[in-house]
């Protein structure tokens, strides 16, 4: 299931992903809540938290189509994965691959400097 982050910046498109996630969550909510974002700012600013393992993510071929779908409809701007699993980084590989913009994973500890970079472009300082 994934679930709108409401506290995120105005500019950000910001979703937690539990569960199962569906093709349903991508095409009910997701593409919605990003066309609105892209249509309000004219870039895209997208967060996604994974809290979920990512064999309950369902890598099907539906996934490629869907961010495929969002990549002609918006103009990627910045995209931050925050999960713990370690197979983050390939699955960061893949979106960068897919999608235009700039990509980057963080721990989920640093969830605020991922919100922060998503709308500013640049991590908070120490």
């Amino acid at each position: 299931m994934i679930t709108i982050i409401n506290d995120a910046p105005e500019n950000v498109a910001a979703f937690n992903a539990s569960g199962d996630v569906t093709k349903e969550d991508f095409e009910n909510l997701v593409i919605p809540y990003v066309k609105s974002k892209v249509e309000q700012f004219d870039e895209l600013n997208y967060l996604l938290y994974l809290d979920t393992d990512l064999s309950n993510f369902t890598m099907g071929a539906w996934l490629q189509d869907v961010f495929l779908g969002l990549k002609n409809l918006s103009n990627w701007n910045r995209t931050a994965i925050v999960t713990d699993k370690e197979g983050v980084q390939n699955f960061t590989d893949i979106f960068s691959v897919l999608m235009p913009g700039e990509f980057k994973s963080f721990p989920k500890e640093n969830l605020y400097n991922a919100l922060y970079w998503c709308e500013n472009g640049n991590e908070v300082e120490d």
